[in-house]
């Protein structure tokens, strides 16, 4: 593997590990792959690694193009097909995938997680969509491809933005976020479960509350992400913090 591959798989190992660190895995749930556009590779975890013993070598290099392996030494991660669809479809260079426990719970209950603020609004224009469940023939053929298909379905059913709302909750399994590179999906990830935690005790204070208006929301969005954003410090000058 060339010189930059391996500071790529150094680099989602640290993502993969920033989910234990962040409290969105348990046991070998979740994984992380972080893509090489112009290598035409994405690397993701080894399939059922415990994550004390995950090292950069666990990651395992996948063609963009094919989808299959480029190395066999290690598994990759059963959900790569997944990932795979999403890196074709979308212009992401990470994608996370967790089963944090909010997010999840919304996932199971097939429930979208709304847009009721600015925190959320921060991270994502919109509600974080649920897919619909799938057919009993998608999951027994080629369920992991099928389930990337189902997200990237859900959004040109919605007429959403991947970039807009870089975020999918899967019909009685998980999430699924994505971004620049491996740490923003992960960043991403962490927000949607604390945007899932909050928006459960909305729904306890007041089930009947009203959405903000859109221009509050695209305020929000707007100042921290695209040409015209003001919020922070420049990518590369240090990472901002949620607020």
């Amino acid at each position: 593997m060339s010189l930059l591959a391996e500071a790529l798989r150094e680099r989602v190992c640290r993502a993969n590990l920033d989910l234990v660190a962040r409290g969105l895995v348990m046991e070998t749930f979740g994984n992380v792959s972080g893509a090489d556009r112009d290598g035409g590779i994405f690397v993701i975890k080894a399939s059922g690694v415990p994550y004390d013993q995950l090292t950069a070598e666990h990651m395992v290099p996948i063609s963009i193009e094919t989808g299959l392996p480029l190395e066999t030494r290690f598994r990759p991660s059963s959900d790569t097909p997944t990932h795979h669809e999403i890196y074709r479809a979308f212009s992401c260079g990470g994608v996370a995938h967790t089963h944090s426990e909010y997010a999840t719970a919304f996932a199971q209950a097939r429930t979208p997680v709304l847009c009721m603020g600015t925190t959320h609004a921060d991270y994502f224009r919109g509600t974080i969509p649920v897919t619909r469940p799938m057919t009993s023939e998608e999951v027994q053929t080629d369920y992991e491809r099928n389930t990337g298909l189902v997200i990237i379905e859900t959004f040109e059913t919605l007429g959403l933005s991947a970039e807009d709302v870089a975020a999918a909750l899967v019909a009685n399994h998980g999430p699924f976020t994505w971004g620049r590179d491996a740490s923003e999906a992960v960043e991403r990830a962490a927000v949607l479960e604390y945007l899932a935690r909050m928006e459960r005790t909305r729904r306890l204070l007041d089930p009947d509350a009203s959405p903000p208006e859109d221009y509050l929301v695209n305020k929000h969005f707007n100042r921290k992400h695209g040409k015209d954003a003001y919020y922070g410090q420049k990518r590369g000058a240090g990472r901002s913090s949620l607020t």
